[in-house]
């Protein structure tokens, strides 16, 4: 039950998980909660992308749609104008895996044919045609929960028991992917921080994380500079909630996240080797018995 995937191959490009992922963020929007309409040209989202795989990233997830709370649609034709010349280019000039951030089963299929080879889906493959596109595509996909839709989905979030409830939510997701015939191999959950949820739901579901490795797949974690942590910390802008996002993500890894999705590369990059240099010390005997020396003692 908690032998999750040592690897994902992610259409030729394999993904080990023997140790915790960065996934860079790429997004190729105007309106984004923290960086929109930074990279929002082909050009200067490539550079981008360059520069997070200098910094360390493991893979990159290219966006071309805001999902942030109030965000707008995005028509089919425009997200794919925005997203594919960056994947093909990517694809060609590193070697890291690319995922594709979107719920359109027609992205879905175009960017694996430019070369992406990873799908990260808001909405669980809930679209309709997106379970068998995500099938035929025969790459891995990210399963996230979200509680509403991104318009509305922060207007005033309710859970009885909000790890119960997601968990159920993906326990169905999960079911529903396999049954459509892709592998468990190839599945992945996201917990969906700040889709839905107010700070104590993101903080509950953070600090038992643990409880969904019981899955038996990877999990993704995503908190990099949401308002949740602005919200913790007093920190009103995004790019100022960096280390706020570094803790974060630690706390996932500890409690078992094997990605996780960040803007903020080299920071997660250099925290994480800290984290596993520590975890490598190899802890003490329980049987033994401590030595106790008096600074008088020869």
């Amino acid at each position: 039950m908690f032998d999750i995937s040592p690897q994902l191959d992610c259409a030729g490009r394999v993904l080990r998980l023997d140790r915790a992922r960065v996934m860079g963020i790429v997004n190729v929007t105007p309106d984004s909660f923290s960086d929109g309409g930074q990279h929002d040209s082909a050009e200067a989202a490539v550079a981008h992308g360059l520069k997070l795989v200098e910094e360390g990233a493991d893979l990159l997830d290219i966006g071309g749609e805001s999902t942030r709370p109030g965000s707008a649609p995005v028509p089919l034709e425009e997200e794919l104008r925005r997203v594919l010349p960056v994947i093909e280019q990517l694809a060609a000039r590193t070697a890291v895996p690319i995922s594709i951030d979107t719920f359109k089963p027609e992205v879905m299929r175009a960017a694996v044919a430019a070369g992406a080879g990873m799908i990260n889906d808001i909405h669980a493959l809930r679209q309709p045609g997106a379970l068998e596109a995500a099938a035929d595509a025969g790459v891995p996909v990210v399963l996230m929960h979200m509680q509403g839709e991104p318009g509305s989905m922060q207007a005033d979030p309710q859970y009885d028991d909000v790890v119960a409830e997601v968990h159920r939510f993906l326990v169905q997701r999960l079911f529903a992917a396999e049954m459509a015939g892709i592998a468990k191999k190839n599945l992945v959950i996201d917990l969906g921080f700040g889709f839905g949820k107010r700070v104590d739901h993101n903080m509950t579901l953070l600090a038992r994380s643990e409880r969904f490795l019981e899955l038996g797949v990877p999990m993704l974690a995503g908190l990099s500079r949401k308002r949740t942590l602005g919200e913790l910390t007093g920190r009103q802008l995004p790019a100022e909630r960096v280390a706020a996002s570094v803790a974060a993500h630690l706390v996932a890894v500890q409690r078992g996240a094997r990605i996780v999705r960040v803007h903020d590369v080299a920071a997660t990059v250099d925290a994480l080797k800290v984290w596993a240099a520590v975890e490598a010390v190899p802890s003490p005997r329980k049987d033994a018995a401590p030595a106790i020396r008096w600074p008088d003692e020869g």
